[in-house]
């Protein structure tokens, strides 16, 4: 894929309508508006994937104390970029991250996507369908 995007985590390149739109269809982004999604946003550690010209392809946040936890939420790619191999790297990015790779345990729920995350080393939580993990922390 060469150098034909990039990723940052500047939140003022972030195409937050365009977020909005793609998240409001989703099953987990129900009735989410324009104001919640900017609130999330503010209150996240965020990462946004680009074409060279800047244009959106993605998007993911963490919900994360900085120090033990971290909650995946609202990865995305938006439908013209997918099937392009552009969600995995976003993964990537995120979990190699300074921010992200020290944390002791991060989380997420999904409920379609097991398969990408597992390859990542997230695994099931008990008999939950949709909760996974990473979890570091030791516990002797």
């Amino acid at each position: 894929m060469g150098q034909e995007y990039f990723i940052s985590t500047e939140k003022n390149l972030l195409n937050v309508n365009a977020i909005k739109t793609f998240i409001a269809d989703e099953y987990w982004g129900d009735g989410r508006t324009l104001e919640d999604v900017e609130k999330t946003i503010k209150n996240s550690y965020c990462f946004g994937i680009y074409t060279s010209d800047k244009e959106q392809i993605g998007f993911g946040r963490v919900v994360t104390d900085y120090i033990y936890f971290g909650y995946f939420m609202d990865v995305i790619i938006f439908e013209k970029f997918q099937g392009k191999g552009y969600g995995k790297i976003l993964v990537e990015h995120m979990l190699k991250d300074d921010v992200i790779k020290n944390l002791k345990t991060i989380a997420l729920k999904t409920k379609d996507a097991q398969g990408l995350y597992e390859r990542y080393g997230f695994k099931t939580i008990g008999d939950s369908p949709l909760w996974m993990s990473i979890d570091k922390q030791k516990l002797d």
